[in-house]
């Protein structure tokens, strides 16, 4: 399987982590959208979260109380935005499951 974030998590591309635990790695958007771009994946390669399966669940909780933390270090004092696109018409450009936290300005640009 060719997966760009895969590499990432294991260290063969570069990229500039921010957190890293067992399960996840959040690093710097490439082609940020907002002064604060962060992206949190799992670990473990999931496609979408159409592929999330029950036993998912506790992994993906672990990911939003992580957001929660990095926004905090991060310093977004008056608020973020997360985002995950799905499927292509959603947006998604890389195969694998991730979140961006979108920080540092207004965004409302971004309304859902």
């Amino acid at each position: 399987m060719d997966c760009i974030f895969c590499d990432i998590v294991k260290k063969t591309k570069p990229s500039h982590i921010i957190y890293e635990d067992e399960k996840v790695l959040a690093f710097k958007d490439l082609n940020p959208r907002a002064p604060i771009h962060v992206l949190v994946t799992p670990k473990k390669h999931i496609t979408s979260a159409n592929e999330l399966k029950e036993h998912d669940k506790d992994l993906i909780g672990h990911i939003f109380l992580k957001i929660a933390e990095i926004a905090d270090k991060l310093g977004c004092k008056s608020g973020y935005k997360i985002l995950n696109n799905c499927g292509k018409d959603g947006g998604q450009t890389v195969p694998h499951i991730h979140f961006h936290i979108l920080a540092g300005r207004s965004l409302d640009q971004f309304p859902c």
